[in-house]
């Protein structure tokens, strides 16, 4: 009986080990799983074996969505995305590099893929038009717009933030906005917000079949439905779905899923707004009335902004 009891206990030792050998071998298998389903770097494909310059540019516009219209688009297998925004077109500095320089900023792709790039910096860049041009006149371009007003008040909001983080001084909102009782034209964020300037110069230069428009308002509420428009206008056979988002109820947006794993957007997206006074945004909401005319009948559609 006693050998018996032994024996019993061995046994179960010896499954112990193997078990615990095995769960180890199963955290390591889904711990490098979960690091290359989202990421495009060399290592994660032994095939990717060249850079090329950007197939498609997601130009802008700031604090428009680009960083989420970036990551869903990655979504795609054959989309590779530059990780970092690069400013080629927009800073004289990085554009005297020249192409080699630019092309090295990219992805490694393998035959077939299409490489994406965005800085929203381009769109209100006046030389960037031209310059993309040179580079490629058939690229694609995408431009993810959102409500002008918003938009504003979220740029202010980013710039807010990096001030109080390094411990610099700042005037509210309304200081830089409103002056002697009326909209400052002359404030940058404001500027920024003004569509039908900054697309009519880049449609100088592209015919508008190559621009096509995002909706950041309707990407946020439902991205699926906005993804589906772009791969038909990259020419991208449909491979994402809506089982690719999950609505996080914690962060208030969709996060995205691929091969089981879930990536969410950094903390900086979703940041609360800026506080601004119900009077001065409808001043602001007034000024982009005309503005938001002028680039509906541009687009030849029209968005539900204030």
């Amino acid at each position: 009986m006693l050998w018996t009891v032994l024996l019993a206990l061995l046994v179960l030792l010896l499954l112990q080990t193997q078990l615990s050998v095995c769960l180890r071998e199963l955290r390591s298998v889904a711990s490098n799983s979960h690091a290359s389903s989202f990421s495009s770097s060399p290592s994660s494909s032994s095939n990717a074996t060249y850079q090329q310059l950007p197939g498609a540019i997601i130009i802008g516009v700031r604090k428009g969505g680009t960083r989420a219209l970036l990551e869903m688009l990655n979504l795609h297998p054959d989309v590779e995305v530059a990780k970092a925004e690069v400013h080629f077109f927009n800073v004289e500095e990085h554009y005297q590099r020249g192409l080699s320089w630019y092309r090295a900023q990219m992805p490694f792709t393998v035959p077939g893929q299409l490489t994406v790039e965005k800085t929203p910096g381009y769109f209100a860049a006046p030389q960037a038009p031209a310059l993309v041009w040179d580079m490629n006149p058939a690229v694609r371009l995408l431009l993810i717009v959102r409500d002008p007003a918003e938009r504003l008040v979220s740029d202010y909001t980013q710039v807010l933030h990096n001030r109080l983080t390094r411990h610099k001084p700042y005037q509210t909102l309304e200081e830089l906005l409103i002056h002697k009782g009326h909209i400052d034209p002359g404030y940058k964020a404001l500027q920024r917000s003004l569509y039908h300037q900054h697309l009519a110069r880049w449609l100088e230069v592209f015919p508008q079949e190559q621009i096509h428009v995002v909706d950041g308002d309707a990407l946020i509420r439902d991205p699926f439905p906005e993804l589906r428009k772009a791969e038909r206008f990259l020419g991208l056979p449909p491979r994402i779905s809506p089982n690719n988002f999950y609505y996080n109820s914690t962060k208030g947006f969709y996060c995205l899923l691929s091969a089981g794993y879930d990536k969410c957007l950094d903390e900086s997206k979703g940041r609360p707004h800026a506080p601004l006074s119900t009077e001065a945004f409808k001043k602001l909401c007034r000024y982009f009335r005309k503005p938001n005319k002028l680039f509906f009948e541009m687009v030849g559609r029209s968005f539900s902004w204030c």
